[in-house]
């Protein structure tokens, strides 16, 4: 399948199918000709200068009013965490929209902390396998996400090749997806930064327009040769994220895909939107419709013994 992961061929196809049934705005971006807003926004990442203290953690926390967390912010046992047999960090979810992870490449001389969070794509999947149009690419940069036209297919996980989108599954009757959002609502579209980048002691996180951090980040490569990998993580990777990353060591060594390709998922498959199954991108909710009846089957049933057992018990006396 030209070397396209069976993972990232199930997202194109699930996106593949939405887009099919998409118009408008979504078209273009379907055609994998949006190439980001001229004057988004976004931020630069220099690994080599986070230190794992977790502060971008705790504001996003605090400015999204989060639950507090389990083990507090500057419990550095967190970074022992893995999951699947030791191969994957720690990952975003439903009470934590960015997560610190730590590793050690074999190239440093020291540990890597590299945050994650949602990178805000300039050609999101999330949005193109979206059959309900939850998902919304603001001029600003951010991509944010509408729950009261969410119906719960969980497509958008599927199809993120960054993994990022987490599911609230505290709530089977209120399908929510949870995901960073950039702080639209509260700073972006207000032009201030995330609280993640405002808080952040190193200046690790660089906020500004998207086509001034592409400069800034091959400034810095230029300027330093020998302290970065020569690539800017982002810039063109997926069609273009908004967040974008800068490392000494090769990027599948803090846990990057290292050859997502640059064209957006939505191409991979293009030469047969018309001909891939709907079913693919509607069956996860036809199944969450499913669940839910057989929640209010059991129910009913339940009220109805209890009924029952009243009368019963009514007869008796």
């Amino acid at each position: 399948m030209s070397g396209i992961s069976r993972r990232r061929f199930l997202a194109a196809s699930l996106a593949g199918c939405a887009a099919t049934t998409l118009a408008g705005p979504k078209k273009a971006m379907a055609a994998g000709s949006f190439k980001g807003y001229p004057d988004g926004m976004g931020v630069l990442v220099d690994l080599t200068r986070c230190i794992g203290c977790r502060s971008c953690e705790a504001a996003c926390n605090k400015e999204q009013n989060l639950p507090a967390p389990g083990r507090p912010f500057d419990d550095k046992s967190v970074f022992e965490e893995t999951f699947h047999g030791g191969k994957q960090k720690r990952r975003p979810d439903e009470n934590a929209y960015t997560v610190v992870n730590r590793y050690s490449p074999d190239d440093s001389d020291r540990p890597l902390y590299r945050k994650v969070q949602c990178n805000h794509c300039n050609e999101p999947a999330c949005l193109s396998s979206c059959f309900v149009n939850a998902y919304t690419k603001t001029k600003e940069g951010a991509v944010v996400y509408n729950s009261k036209v969410c119906v719960g297919c969980r497509n958008c996980m599927v199809a993120c090749p960054f993994n990022i989108p987490g599911y609230s599954y505290s709530s089977a009757f209120d399908p929510v997806v949870k995901k960073c959002i950039f702080c639209h609502e509260t700073r972006l579209k207000n032009g201030l930064p995330p609280a993640c980048v405002d808080v952040c002691p190193q200046e690790a996180l660089t906020f500004g327009k998207r086509k001034d951090l592409i400069k800034i980040g091959h400034q810095r490569i230029q300027t330093h040769p020998g302290r970065y990998l020569d690539h800017l993580y982002g810039e063109k990777e997926l069609g273009g994220t908004s967040w974008m990353y800068l490392s000494p060591v090769a990027f599948d060594e803090v846990g990057f895909d290292p050859n997502p390709g640059n064209e957006p998922i939505i191409n991979n498959v293009k030469d047969f939107l018309g001909t891939v199954p709907m079913v693919l991108a509607i069956w996860p909710a036809m199944f969450t419709g499913f669940h839910l009846l057989a929640k209010k089957k059991a129910h009913d049933e339940d009220n109805h013994d209890v009924e029952k057992q009243h009368d019963e018990e009514g007869g008796d006396q």
